[in-house]
């Protein structure tokens, strides 16, 4: 704003102090190219949304399904064998509750490793993920190009222990919980996607170029205007000027603060709250109580 107050002055002091009356244009050429722009920068503003918007739906959905794997987690690894070519004596309560959070750990690790590797924070793995996995299979992990994608590999490996080894797991729980690891890729796809497709650099540069040249001429085309009103009425082209072009200028920020909603902006999906949130639930539906708090915005943003 203090750019377009000093610009717009120095404007109307060239019209009205020096008499340089000849930089005054026809407001007709300004307005017709205020109105492409406006266009141009919704447009653009519309498909910035969306991505932002199609990222939190899939966050959505990993909550959903997080909620659903813990359950089946909970409800189909039973004590009872279900498997009669397996010979393996019951589980016992305390494998029960160790299979059960391992399951539920390692779901819970998947979630901040996505994040982390969506926004590029791999220095974050010893705090957000290697508390939930054992330290072996987390130095594993770790070393992957995709670690998310290598833990629900890792579940789908110990599901298949659980239904061909101990018999805990028939095969229609086998194949609904599988379903359910198939479910968290294609989540984890559509995220990867936006994330790997940045917003077409066209339309990003060019809005910006073309609200830059509507803020020039702005002032330009309003001289004529406002001196039709009187000689001092001139100055009233500042205030004015101003407005609008704050008003443009801010449009195209918002839409540019919104193409990439996995950076960690304040304008992000903020899914450190959300992996906290499904941390808190999971980790309830396990019976545990010494429970993390959940997170509150800071300055009024949530990330």
């Amino acid at each position: 704003m203090l750019l377009f107050t000093l610009y717009s002055l120095f404007i109307c002091f060239l019209y009205a102090s020096v008499g340089m009356r000849f930089i005054a244009i026809p407001w007709q050429p300004v307005a017709t190219l205020g109105i492409a722009v406006s266009f141009y920068i919704g447009f653009k503003n519309n498909g910035s949304y969306d991505r932002f918007w199609e990222g939190r739906q899939l966050w959505g959905g990993i909550v959903n399904a997080s909620r659903t794997w813990a359950i089946k987690a909970l409800e189909f690894v039973t004590s009872v064998v279900d498997a009669p070519n397996v010979q393996a004596p019951a589980a016992s309560a305390h494998e029960l509750s160790h299979r059960h959070r391992q399951l539920v750990y390692r779901h819970i690790a998947w979630c901040n490793a996505l994040r982390i590797h969506l926004r590029r924070q791999p220095e974050l793995w010893d705090d957000e993920v290697a508390p939930f996995l054992d330290p072996e299979e987390s130095e594993v992990m770790r070393r992957k190009q995709n670690p998310p994608a290598h833990l629900v590999r890792q579940q789908a490996a110990e599901l298949r222990i659980l239904r061909e080894e101990r018999g805990l797991l028939n095969d229609f729980q086998h194949v609904s919980m599988v379903e359910t690891l198939e479910q968290l890729y294609n989540l984890q796809g559509g995220c990867e996607r936006i994330k790997n497709t940045p917003f077409p650099r066209q339309y990003a540069f060019f809005s910006y170029v073309f609200v830059w040249l509507f803020t020039a001429l702005l002032p330009l085309g309003l001289l004529g205007e406002f001196s039709k009103l009187g000689p001092s009425h001139v100055w009233l082209t500042v205030p004015f000027s101003v407005l609008v072009s704050w008003v443009f200028n801010t449009i195209e920020v918002v839409g540019h603060t919104s193409e990439n909603p996995f950076d960690n902006l304040m304008n992000d999906v903020p899914m450190t709250a959300l992996c906290r949130s499904i941390e808190i639930d999971l980790r309830e539906m396990l019976g545990e109580t010494k429970l993390p708090g959940r997170l509150e915005p800071i300055d009024d943003i949530l990330y």
